[in-house]
């Protein structure tokens, strides 16, 4: 079956076709598209490859690069009869990075307190709440996700760039998947690398990790579950973070799987445990949690080594009954340790966590309607 695409648009990204043939990759290598000029393409599918109904898309490589209608909206997926042997359509947008990302859609992001007394280390901290963007004209409660490094999460003007939190969840509710509220913890700069670091004094001399772990779950949790509509069960409770801050989550994770069933891991520094010796707690019927583990080829040598050998003490633990593990695991070659592609994994984390997402995301009807009309 021949499919022939014109587009609108003209730009250097390779054109990809997905669909139910191919189990909706985004980016599958097989099906890139030939160019004949900046705005026509077509590639030639067997036909045994190909159900009766064909349901597809056109993507520039993923799903933060799909095909847009002319109002930069959500298109619903193309059908074709296979036994019509040919079909041509045409695109007038694409998706850059998820963007356009539409104001209607954004978050409400407050300040908890600019001063949060973490009695845990007897120091102050910076803490915020990136609630649903209906959150006040809506009675629903919410699941939870903690993360570290406040600063680099959605706040212009971070030195290091930002992961651009309220960005995506627009996108993740305009898809009507947006409904997560995020408690994101400032850093405590010069204390940063003590505090996401559990109890290793040759990498931080007097290690905190342990006293800030305890301030998350039996300080802050409390309150935020007390002045805020959350689902305070472990299966609504999330932690996560990159770099040591992943780490720190996952400690976390571990110490305390009675509150936390999702565990979003970005760039984990597991250099500081080589060997994987976390520590856990061990009851009598593990707890199942869902680790979301992303890497990128670019990251060093090692990084996306670590994180194949983490899998394996993950499976090990898993045998052992210490826990019941789902994990995913995301290598971008591409990815260097930079929030531009934290940024970018950033929706698919979330669609997996808490919306058990793997396959299409535009199977979800889409939430067109402005909370405004």
């Amino acid at each position: 079956m021949r499919f022939e695409l014109y587009t609108e648009e003209s730009d250097d990204r390779t054109v990809y076709i997905t669909g139910n043939f191919n189990n909706w990759n985004p980016r599958d290598y097989s099906y890139q598209l030939k160019q004949l000029d900046s705005h026509n393409y077509f590639i030639e599918i067997d036909n045994e490859i190909l159900p009766d109904t064909v349901e597809y898309k056109f993507t520039k490589g993923g799903w933060e690069n799909v095909e847009l209608d002319k109002y930069g909206n959500i298109t619903p997926n193309r059908k074709a009869d296979k036994a019509k042997g040919k079909t041509s359509d045409s695109i007038e947008k694409w998706r850059l990075n998820w963007g356009p990302f539409k104001k209607e859609f954004f978050p409400i992001a407050e300040v908890i307190s600019e001063e949060f007394y973490i009695p845990q280390l007897e120091r102050y901290r910076k803490v915020w709440a990136v609630l649903p963007y209906d959150y006040y004209v809506a009675d629903k409660s919410y699941p939870v996700l903690y993360l570290q490094d406040a600063q680099n999460l959605f706040n212009e003007g971070s030195g290091y760039g930002n992961w651009e939190i309220d960005k995506k969840l627009s996108i993740l509710a305009e898809y009507g998947r947006g409904d997560v509220i995020i408690i994101a913890i400032e850093h405590g700069s010069e204390e940063r690398i003590k505090e996401y670091i559990f109890d290793n004094d040759n990498v931080a001399n007097g290690s905190e990790g342990k006293k800030y772990i305890r301030f998350i779950t039996d300080t802050l949790k409390p309150f935020v579950d007390e002045h805020y509509r959350t689902k305070k069960d472990r299966d609504n409770t999330g932690i996560g973070g990159s770099s040591l801050g992943a780490l720190i989550s996952i400690y976390s994770g571990f110490l305390y799987p009675e509150v936390y069933s999702k565990l979003l891991i970005f760039s984990p520094s597991l250099w500081v445990e080589p060997n994987n010796n976390f520590p856990m707690m061990s009851f009598r019927v593990p707890f199942k949690t869902k680790i979301y583990l992303y890497g990128g080829g670019q990251e060093g040598s090692k990084m996306v080594k670590r994180i194949h050998v983490f899998e394996e003490y993950l499976k090990r633990w898993e045998k052992k009954n210490l826990f019941d593990f789902e994990f995913r695991t995301s290598i971008n070659p591409e990815g260097t340790h930079s929030e531009f592609y934290w940024s970018q994994e950033f929706p698919r984390a979330i669609e997996w966590l808490f919306y058990d997402n793997t396959e299409n995301p535009v199977e979800v009807k889409p939430q067109q309607q402005s909370i405004k009309n």
